[in-house]
């Protein structure tokens, strides 16, 4: 007998009160990341910060938020998620009036570390939040399909007001305007959400946590400089990581979980997901700027406006998980992904062009989000609470990473040809490529085992067909 899924969940009014301030702190994280980013030439400027420099308005905010991740992941687990949650919140604040206030380059650059300190602290906390209030199933799936709009509309809303708040009033607000969110957040918070606590306190894993941070930061590093001295020393001190975890009696991340299909792969599908639509993205605006000659203002109109129906697919994704499960969902929409990106090969040099790019980004939106919905909930599946900061804190650092690493790869590939037309074409071919290669690889990855295939059976036959999800998601 197959559960009824033809109406969603329904949240109790104490749950849709903690959901709505969760889900407000997604909302600052996201709108405050592509703010900053439209307001980056302003910002610079303001602080005397010259051209070399500008690129580390942005490196100084990634390699906190990417390095520290795992590390507040797991301790949300170890000390308590409202606890991290709410430290992020203070650190966000903080961080965002010394940035307003910033008078030279030193102040601008620490109050964004400080930034992506919080995040690293306050994304996978919430997120953690989020999947020990609402049980695994049904519940959890449309709570994290909500999580994906309100990063998506977020998002968005950043990049569509961003250029206009900044110009009407100054750079500076597009700091001071997380003050007022991130207050109404750390008031909320205690009123509404207990502490969580693990059964025995465990100490935390020192030399885990040393390794794997420094590793982390080491390989952002150096994809961001294209240091090979730090790629090096990065794989090393993860490789010590794995050492280390395998013996030591309270590990930061068990190598257990690691191993666990659902974690390893969900995480691998994330990779894929983010590096590609963000490689993409780059390319793009390259293009509308370089090739079609479009200003800035209207080069955000033509990802802004796609965007708004990415907001959609949060609710949508949550729902359809139900009924054709998380592995179908998450290879179909990523398959649909590169699909959309197929179209964008074959673009020319005139502004009709605009016809076959607009529409693409449309549905390319949906299925985008529709693809972080499923890899968050198969990243974060099939562990207890006690471990849900860890699993959040992974999925939140994948996200990190891939954002990183995206536009690099695209652009080495890029510009392995003479023209810039010539280069887009063959790295959005790769970027094809590699999306649907990837795709085969999680299908049999995140294939039933064992006693799961035996558990699995009856609910694969309520689940419909691959043709039926894909229509759906079109």
């Amino acid at each position: 007998m197959t559960a009824d899924t033809s109406s969603p969940p329904l949240f109790s009014g104490r749950q849709r009160v903690i959901l709505l301030v969760l889900l407000g702190a997604s909302f600052l994280f996201a709108a405050d990341y592509s703010i900053l980013n439209v307001a980056l030439p302003q910002v610079g400027s303001g602080v005397g910060l010259g051209e070399t420099g500008m690129p580390w308005i942005v490196s100084a905010y990634t390699l906190p938020a990417a390095g520290f991740m795992l590390l507040f992941g797991r301790t949300a687990d170890l000390f308590g998620r409202r606890r991290i949650f709410l430290a992020g919140m203070v650190l966000l604040t903080g961080a965002s009036l010394l940035g307003g206030f910033a008078t030279n380059p030193g102040m601008l650059l620490t109050a964004r570390a400080l930034q992506g300190t919080s995040t690293a602290m306050a994304l996978p906390a919430g997120l953690s939040l989020i999947t020990t209030t609402f049980s695994e199933g049904a519940m959890r799936d449309r709570a994290l399909g909500l999580n994906g709009a309100i990063l998506s509309g977020g998002f968005t809303a950043g990049a569509l007001t961003g250029g206009a708040l900044v110009s009407l009033m100054s750079w500076r607000t597009a700091f001071f305007i997380n003050v007022p969110g991130a207050l109404a957040i750390l008031v909320a918070t205690p009123l509404l959400m207990a502490e969580s606590r693990i059964p025995e306190r465990v100490k935390l894993d020192l030399p885990g946590a040393v390794t794997a941070t420094g590793g982390l930061l080491a390989v952002v590093y150096a994809i961001i400089e294209k240091n090979i001295i730090s790629a090096v020393v990065g794989a090393v001190l993860l490789g010590a990581f794995w050492l280390v975890e395998m013996r030591a009696p309270a590990p930061l991340a068990p190598v257990r979980i690691l191993k666990k299909p659902t974690v390893k792969w969900g995480n691998f599908a994330g990779i894929v997901i983010f590096s590609m639509e963000t490689g993409m993205i780059y390319l793009m605006t390259l293009y509308l700027q370089n090739v079609l000659n479009f200003s800035a203002v209207v080069t955000g109109l033509v990802f802004g406006v796609p965007g708004i129906a990415a907001v959609a697919a949060g609710p949508i994704a949550g729902r359809i998980m139900g009924r054709f499960g998380s592995r179908e969902v998450l290879t179909v929409a990523l398959t649909l992904q590169a699909l959309m990106i197929l179209p964008l090969m074959f673009l020319g040099a005139h502004r009709v062009a605009l016809a076959i790019l607009v529409p693409a980004l449309f549905l390319g939106f949906f299925v985008h989000v529709t693809c972080i919905v499923a890899y968050t909930v198969v990243g974060t599946s099939g562990l207890p609470d006690e471990e849900q900061g860890l699993a959040t804190g992974l999925t939140s650092m994948t996200h990190q990473v891939a954002l990183t690493i995206g536009a690099p790869i695209m652009v080495s590939i890029a510009a392995t040809r003479s023209g810039q037309l010539t280069g887009t074409h063959l790295a959005l071919g790769v970027n094809v490529v590699v999306t649907l290669a990837s795709v085969a690889l999680i299908w049999f990855g995140l294939r039933p085992r064992g006693q799961d295939a035996t558990q699995a059976q009856p609910v694969s036959a309520s689940k419909g067909t691959a043709e039926e999800l894909s229509a759906s998601l079109d």
